[in-house]
């Protein structure tokens, strides 16, 4: 073969791998608001009602609810009157199998006498501020993927980048960059389940800054920082007084995550050679990896990332009960899963994306199939295989509509690994005296650098 054939062979290869233009036209566009939500979901409900139309008739706190924003106040919920529609059991689960996950029908088959998912009335009041909705229509005709799908170019802030998503790595992006809280402070509990019902406990005050969500950013370019993090560790008690400090960028072709840790022995803070990926997660046993919080985070370059397409499925939705102050850990954390009696599930269609480990990249995840919400853009559910392409881990968010921020929050999640019989109850908080303290403002880059970090465990 010629050394020309060749050439042409590797350009016609990269040019199968690169990711497609994901700008659309402006009649495609002008569907938003319309048959199609402001942020793309399909505003009509299904053919027989299960799944309803969307209504968006409540932008912030609901009538009739009391809540002070911003101040931490627990979350309240507007549905606490709703009843389960039905329960899906081990026994009953084949007339409800094609809306069902590999991950909830493993659950079901482990622990087919407590295992459960008591399905409420879908509901899909909540909508997102007229600014969201305006940074969505611009993004759709302007926003593309850039350096082989590590950034976006050309979108601006406060709306997902790919409101109308042609493949997999858009979907993943509107993942990525939802609009969320701009400051989120929290004292959170983690508990690792052994199999028997023993508990391993956590505790970390978190501090999060993500300012391109805050007013002013809002419809200026997605560029330079994503986020800050802060995590002081309050339990275990051998940990206590660690600090550890991240920084996201928003081009991953460009720049790369960074962290760094003060360890309260050595009173020193060392910057991390690398931050993500399949690095355990602290406190968990081993059963979340640093880029499985919020599902999956940080650069999506060590898997090939495929859009499956949308489905229906009873997926966790509306999660207000897991976070009343009455819920107490004892009555929550039981062995193998969280008490079902606090979760609720709802039909809603998703956008399936499933990403496959690219050959001669590291991680313990061969598969990862995430679940996204067509409503809000994040990911809710996530089926975990290893790399024999055996089903491992499941795992679920609890999100929640947030009134401080006029969005949607993550809050308590689940992670169950298959094999032990463990799992992980993560960012737990109905013992706490506050919840998140959601867009309170306050916080600024210069709170999270390693002077910061030193200046926090001393």
């Amino acid at each position: 073969m010629t050394r020309l054939s060749l050439i042409g062979l590797a350009a016609l290869a990269c040019a199968a791998a690169a990711p497609a233009s994901a700008k659309v036209t402006a009649a495609e566009a002008d569907r938003l608001g319309k048959d199609l939500t402001c942020v793309g979901a399909e505003k009509a409900g299904n053919k027989d009602g299960s799944i309803p139309e969307f209504s968006g008739k409540w932008l912030g706190t609901p009538p009739g609810i009391q809540y002070t924003p911003n101040v931490g106040q627990h979350p309240v919920d507007p549905y606490k009157d709703d009843k389960p529609l039905f329960t899906i059991t081990a026994q009953n689960q084949a007339q409800y199998a094609d809306k069902l996950t590999d991950g909830q029908k493993a659950m079901l088959a482990k622990y087919p006498q407590t295992f459960r998912l008591p399905v409420y009335q879908s509901r899909r009041d909540f909508r997102y501020p007229d600014f969201v909705c305006a940074s969505a229509k611009k993004n759709a005709t302007s926003a593309e993927l850039g350096d082989r799908g590590l950034s976006v170019k050309g979108a601006v802030n406060g709306a997902v980048p790919f409101p109308i998503p042609k493949d997999g790595l858009e979907v993943l992006w509107n993942h990525t960059l939802p609009y969320r809280a701009f400051s989120d402070v929290a004292i959170r509990d983690n508990a690792n389940v052994l199999s028997n019902g023993t508990i391993a406990w956590g505790r970390v005050r978190n501090m999060g800054y993500t300012p391109i969500y805050e007013q002013k950013a809002v419809g200026k370019p997605v560029e330079g920082v994503q986020a800050w993090n802060m995590s002081f560790t309050l339990l275990p008690e051998r940990d206590k007084g660690t600090v550890s400090i991240s920084q996201e960028p928003l081009d991953f072709g460009k720049e790369k995550r960074l962290a760094w840790n003060y360890d309260p022995g050595t009173r020193r803070v060392r910057q991390l050679p690398e931050f993500g990926f399949d690095q355990p997660l602290a406190f968990t046993g081993g059963k979340m990896t640093i880029d499985s919080d919020r599902l999956f985070n940080g650069t999506p370059e060590r898997y090939n990332w495929k859009l499956v397409g949308k489905r229906e499925a009873y997926i966790p939705a509306n999660g207000y009960r897991v976070y009343a102050t009455t819920v107490k850990y004892a009555d929550l954390l039981k062995p193998g899963h969280a008490n079902p009696d606090f979760i609720r599930y709802e039909l809603r269609r998703v956008w399936v994306v499933e990403g496959t480990l690219k050959e001669g990249f590291r991680h313990v995840y061969g598969k990862r199939v995430l679940f996204i919400d067509e409503d809000t853009w994040h990911a809710v559910m996530s089926d975990y295989y290893d790399t024999r392409g055996q089903l491992w881990q499941w795992g679920f968010y609890n999100y929640y509509y947030a009134f401080d921020m006029q969005a949607w929050n993550a809050g308590t999640s689940f992670f169950h690994d298959l094999n032990s019989g463990g799992y992980v109850g993560y960012n737990l908080f109905s013992e706490r005296e506050k919840g998140p303290t959601l867009n309170a403002g306050g916080l600024t880059p210069a709170m999270f650098t390693p002077e910061a970090a030193r200046a926090a465990g001393n």
